[in-house]
């Protein structure tokens, strides 16, 4: 069979999502059991992967949806367990007091507080954390997942203390064999200079496409959300939106180039905070007056915007807890994300990820397969927002049955996401999981990737930020993207004779704005604020805001690789 065609039934899962979701609208707990079933029947029929292969590749999928579902209802348990007791009230009154506008609030939350939480612990964790907090403020359900989305590009390549580098591309290179053995025979000292390289590079792609992220979000949110429904009122923000976009990305270029890939999101945007809260406090490019945005009236709403989770108002116990105390809810998961990430702490002999990671349930060779996944539940996210809500019972003096109405709350809108990612997850396992057939054909991923090389020839630097894209909007992840595809890119960029640097941090990058349309995440996003059946509707807002990125990227790397540092 031809690469092209091949390439082409590669093909058919995403472009069923795509027609199911996006063009159909069709709720995702409808679509994907769907695309499900045209995952498994090319893997069974083309490529010819043992049935028991595919059945392993699905139950580790559930195990991996069980796991999302986990760290969503940990999510929707501190959003109600804030809610009960209070202490939205003081968070909502907080950000007033930096600025009534919405485009302020979303920036400082989604932008600068999201990435912050990116850098810390991936994961998609940044929409579990900003989302519901965007809809404890008052947005609508939509809006909060259509903004806790779009961010979800800039800061991901150096999520979860640098993972999609560090362990994404480095087990992509090495192959069999380790990347310090990589690296050397690429003519680097060792694996570290190689990956710091493609970090440095990676952030700086990132800062220049990235720099209009906050704008992109304002502007599409006032367009849809807006009386106006205009572009302009979005617009408008623009000075504070680049200040905003430089107070992270700046810092964030420094640090990749300072100190590695581990720390550029993580440090980029806590700075990013220290430097725009005060600023905002102090009216520094911040409207007043009739200048000031807002959604219209919620009474005004319609359906699609709102969530099970957005209609209920904030509760009201005669009590309300201050500012800090408010607080520290988001203050304890940010702190436990980090330091449960760190290897070792200073001055003591102990290490936090040695700590978490010490009770695992392994699921090795599952059905006799070399698929496993080990799973690590006092790591996950999850198990930090149950702990930050069991903090909240005590530090806010909650009363028992309000804390139990939290819990209730919780496990009915967890319920509703099950179906959608119990379908996702599998489907990309079983797609991703395709090497093994009688057929011989490459894994499905890598069949489209060779198929579009072989259409596109030199003009692949423009093409290598979509499949980077594809790969994590199909995989949920940049770090299995960079897995799937940093050998590949690279030897693509030997066979052309450019520098092949430069396309494994196009694929980085494309791998990282991937995730603004990936299925499962949106999904997850959505469930925490309990806006099910509109997944279709999040990517058809989030689209255009991927085909910028990847298409910017791309076409700086082409120049760059071309022109720049073209081969003698």
């Amino acid at each position: 069979m031809s690469t092209e065609i091949l390439a082409l039934l590669a093909l058919l899962p995403i472009a069923a999502v795509a027609l199911l979701l996006v063009v159909l609208r069709w709720p995702a707990s409808r679509a994907m059991p769907i695309c499900y079933v045209v995952a498994v029947a090319l893997a069974l029929g083309v490529w010819q992967v043992p049935l028991v292969q595919v059945t392993a590749a699905s139950l580790k999928g559930i195990v991996v949806a069980l796991e999302l579902l986990y760290i969503i209802f940990g999510a929707i348990l501190l959003l109600n367990t804030v809610r009960e007791s209070g202490g939205l009230q003081s968070i909502r009154q907080s950000f007033r007091n930096i600025s009534p506008d919405r485009r302020v609030q979303v920036i400082i939350v989604a932008w600068l507080f999201g990435s912050f939480i990116e850098g810390s612990a991936g994961f998609g964790t940044p929409a579990a954390v900003a989302v519901p907090l965007l809809v404890g403020l008052g947005f609508p359900a939509l809006s909060a997942v259509i903004a806790g989305m779009m961010i979800q590009c800039t800061p991901v390549s150096f999520g979860a203390v640098g993972t999609p580098i560090l362990i994404g591309v480095s087990t992509g290179l090495a192959g069999q064999g380790t990347i310090d053995e990589f690296a050397i025979h690429a003519g680097f000292e060792n694996g570290r200079e190689l990956l710091s390289l493609i970090g440095l590079r990676v952030a700086c792609l990132h800062a220049i496409a990235g720099t209009l992220v906050p704008l992109f979000v304002i502007a599409t949110m006032t367009r849809i959300f807006g009386v106006q429904r205009s572009f302009s009122e979005g617009l408008r923000l623009w000075p504070f939106a680049l200040f905003a976009a430089c107070a992270m990305t700046v810092p964030y270029v420094l640090v990749a180039w300072l100190l590695g890939p581990e720390f550029p999101s993580l440090l980029g945007g806590l700075i990013g905070l220290a430097i725009v809260i005060p600023a905002a406090k102090y009216g520094f490019l911040v409207p007043r007056g009739d200048q000031v945005w807002d959604f219209p009236p919620a009474g005004d709403w319609p359906s699609d915007w709102m969530g099970s989770t957005s209609v209920q108002p904030v509760a009201d116990h005669g009590r309300q807890p201050g500012l800090f105390v408010a607080w520290l809810p988001y203050l304890i998961v940010a702190l436990l994300l980090v330091v449960t990430r760190l290897k070792s702490l200073p001055g003591l002999e102990l290490s936090p990820q040695a700590l978490c990671t010490c009770v695992t349930i392994p699921l090795k060779n599952l059905l006799g397969t070399d698929i496993s996944r080990e799973v690590v539940p006092l790591y996950l996210p999850g198990t930090v927002f149950i702990v930050a809500s069991i903090c909240t019972f005590v530090l806010h003096r909650m009363h028992l049955r309000d804390y139990a109405t939290a819990w209730k709350a919780s496990g009915r809108t967890i319920v509703a996401a099950s179906v959608a990612l119990i379908f996702t997850v599998p489907m990309v396992q079983v797609f991703i999981n395709s090497e093994a057939g009688s057929a011989g054909y490459p894994e499905m991923p890598l069949a489209l990737a060779s198929g579009v090389k072989d259409v596109v020839g030199n003009a692949w630097p423009l093409m290598a930020t979509f499949i980077g894209g594809v790969g994590a909007a199909v995989a949920g992840s940049n770090t299995v993207s960079n897995m799937m595809f940093a050998l590949f890119q690279y030897d693509v960029g030997v066979m052309l004779g450019v520098d092949p640097v430069w396309i494994i941090a196009l694929q980085a990058v494309g791998g990282a704005a991937g995730n603004t349309i990936c299925v499962h995440n949106v999904v997850a996003a959505s469930a925490v604020v309990g806006l099910i059946g509109k997944e279709g509707l999040v990517i058809r807002k989030t689209l255009p805001l991927f085909t910028y990125y990847a298409l910017l990227t791309g076409m700086i790397g082409y120049l760059t690789v071309w022109w720049l540092h073209a081969p003698p």
